[in-house]
């Protein structure tokens, strides 16, 4: 195989939504929301490729390292995940039959949604505070 799970971009990414470096925007909002080629050149020339990595969820082993091709599906702006880059990510990588990125992808997914039930307050509660 040779796109594979980024495991250390998964986890890299895992933290940042428990830390709620997140944006919770809508499934069809990552072709507006996704790096440039300008801002992705920039943040390799100011940070290098073991960051650039990190915002990407898989590898691809044809690509050498070292170079912007040898990463594959981007999750994010380089501040924060974003849910639509998930969401492209996890349908991308089942239409190309990539299990276990979209395995991952789908868990980032349930992470950030469960994270926006978490803080949603209940309707109860919702009630409570208008009486």
């Amino acid at each position: 195989m040779t796109i594979k799970l980024n495991h250390t971009g998964q986890l890299f990414m895992q933290r940042q939504i428990a830390a709620g470096k997140v944006v919770r925007d809508e499934r069809d909002a990552w072709s507006e929301h996704q790096p440039s080629t300008e801002e992705e050149n920039a943040f390799i020339e100011t940070h290098g490729f073991a960051e650039y990595a990190r915002w990407h969820l898989g590898i691809d082993d044809r690509e050498p390292a070292g170079t912007k091709a040898h990463y594959k599906f981007p999750c994010g702006d380089f501040k924060k995940v974003h849910r639509c880059g998930v969401i492209s990510a996890e349908s991308r990588a089942g239409q190309y039959k990539h299990r276990d990125i979209e395995t991952a992808a789908h868990r980032l997914h349930e992470l950030i949604d469960a994270r926006v039930r978490r803080r949603a307050p209940s309707s109860a509660a919702r009630s409570s505070r208008r009486t």
